[in-house]
């Protein structure tokens, strides 16, 4: 029997993207015969991580990287990083911060439902803007003795009225602090790998697993030579904060050649087939009666979505509802129900062969049904 014969669990298809309840990504191929390469033999995994790194940065063009146990042991380490740097007794005092600068300042629009990672090293956050937008001189005015460094979130659905990339950088760097910086999900397009970097971020934390589809557990750090060796220093295997943050050889190695992959791989051409692909979507729903769907790729929508809306004529239930029924029935369905407006959102990046008709009938079904009343 198989392992997954054992198991109670009923598959779904995942035409919602790389969220991590629901998997996150479909892996490389080349990810998986890396990973098996990689297993029939033991290294010190210490040089091991220290070789990865260099390979991830040679890819990517970075200055330095390393890997880390998904973008979310990124945040950890990134603080850890700035908190206690290379101090062997700051290291191994973490998360007692007690005598340590640890405060790290967050425009409160950057707030987001991962942030108390960067807590998890003992740091404490200082927020500043009034959710909504922030100037300059409030970062400014935050910045004392106890500052350890500044965060910066990109993501989707951000405001435009807060103080940018490299304004937090000419801030932070005048005051010898590090800019850190999550991008966990802004991949593709594959210029983000060094658009942050170029704007002076010292560190910069991206998913292995999404867009770039190497194993779902791990993560990449890029940076400066400096602020990634603090990193690291401060990252598994060395005994600390992270220590619970295990990144095996076997991921390491699947990282690597999923990265490679995603760096070689036509952008352009990638992006063409997705849109094929939501375009039958979009066919197969456009005349049910009070939905609104088109194809959208832009900064919000990291490659093409079928994005589905909900006009003032519309009759059924909400897409919270719409979301459940496709989730309840057979085989079970997920598209995304995240975003503004009541949004749902179809993602082409895990959508397998045979799947995409499937889901486009389905959705349709589904659709037809709630808008007629059923």
């Amino acid at each position: 029997m198989s392992v997954l014969n054992r198991l109670d669990v009923e598959p779904v298809i995942n035409a919602g993207g790389p969220n991590t309840k629901h998997s996150g990504s479909r892996p490389r191929e080349v990810a998986m015969e890396a990973m098996q390469e990689a297993s029939v033999s033991f290294y010190n995994i210490d040089e091991f991580l220290i070789e990865a790194g260099k390979a991830v940065a040679d890819l990517i063009g970075a200055p330095a990287a390393t890997i880390t146990s998904g973008a979310s042991g990124g945040l950890v380490v990134q603080a850890a990083a700035a908190i206690a740097r290379d101090d062997p007794d700051k290291i191994s005092a973490l998360p007692n911060t007690e005598g340590m600068g640890s405060d790290l300042i967050i425009q409160k629009h950057h707030r987001f439902i991962y942030d108390h990672l960067y807590l998890t090293s003992g740091g404490r956050f200082k927020e500043v803007g009034d959710g909504v937008a922030c100037t300059p001189d409030e970062v400014e005015a935050a910045i004392d003795e106890n500052t350890a460094g500044i965060i910066h979130l990109e993501s989707p659905y951000k405001s435009n009225d807060l103080v940018p990339l490299g304004q937090l950088v000419e801030i932070a760097h005048g005051h010898d602090l590090p800019v850190l910086c999550d991008a966990a999900s802004m991949l593709p397009p594959r210029s983000n790998l060094r658009r942050f970097l170029d704007q002076g971020a010292d560190l910069v934390s991206f998913s292995g697993g999404k867009g770039i589809r190497g194993p779902q557990s791990t993560g990449i750090l890029t940076g400066t030579p400096e602020w990634v060796e603090y990193a690291r220093l401060n990252n598994y295997p060395n005994v600390g904060i992270a220590r619970a943050q295990k990144v095996s050889k076997e991921e390491m190695a699947g990282l690597i050649a999923a990265l490679s992959e995603f760096v070689e791989t036509d952008e352009e051409e990638e992006t063409k087939r997705y849109t094929e692909m939501m375009q039958l979507v979009v066919d197969q729903i456009i005349e049910v009666p009070g939905v609104i769907v088109s194809v959208i790729h832009d900064r919000d929508h990291y490659i093409p979505h079928a994005v589905i809306t909900f006009s003032p004529s519309w009759r059924g239930p909400d897409r919270d509802e719409i979301h459940r029924r496709l989730m309840a029935g057979s085989p079970r369905i997920y598209i995304a129900n995240y975003g503004p407006d009541g949004q749902l959102i179809v993602d082409p990046l895990n959508i397998q062969k045979g799947e995409l008709e499937v889901v486009a009938e389905r959705v349709r079904d589904v659709l037809v049904k709630a808008a007629s009343g059923e």
